[in-house]
């Protein structure tokens, strides 16, 4: 059984084994983080993606979102972080992302937003490598009624 904590502190699961158990069930979610412009202007740098939505306020004031906004590859590349912030399996030799299943971005994230992630365990297989684990993780913005970026992420840890 994992012990939960109420404060900001991740799940904590003493065994990969555990964590198996709880599919099926909600893991929590992570504390709340500002996306910063240059969070954002540095994942541009970092992608060669330079779009004016992105990385020029003074034009994406007038543009379709009212503000600049973060990429959505930005939005997804915090899961990691975002999942780090919710479970810990103990004992683990290794971790590792595995891919990602059906990703989706139903909101814009403006520059400046307060982003969290929930996480619910879909499922966890057991394979000669590892657990593979399919774990669906929604990020939200805080004042936004639709979520910002929604997949399946899946890990391999042993």
């Amino acid at each position: 059984m994992p012990e939960q904590n109420l404060t900001d502190s991740p799940t904590l699961f003493p065994s990969l084994q555990a964590f198996a158990q709880a599919a099926g069930q909600h893991l929590g979610h992570s504390p709340w983080v500002r996306v910063t412009q240059e969070q954002v202007n540095l994942f541009a740098n970092a992608t060669d993606d330079h779009q004016w939505i992105h990385v020029d306020p003074e034009r994406a004031a007038n543009g379709p979102f009212g503000a600049t906004i973060a990429h959505g590859f930005l939005s997804l590349s915090l899961l990691p972080s975002f999942l780090r912030q919710i479970y810990t399996v103990q004992g683990l030799r290794m971790g590792v992302n595995y891919g990602l299943n059906k990703v989706r971005f139903p909101a814009p994230v403006k520059v400046g937003a307060k982003l969290r992630a929930g996480a619910e365990l879909v499922s966890a297989e057991p394979t000669e490598r590892g657990l593979l684990s399919t774990i669906k993780v929604t990020v939200e913005a805080k004042d936004v009624p639709a979520p910002v970026c929604v997949a399946e992420f899946l890990t391999l840890q042993a």
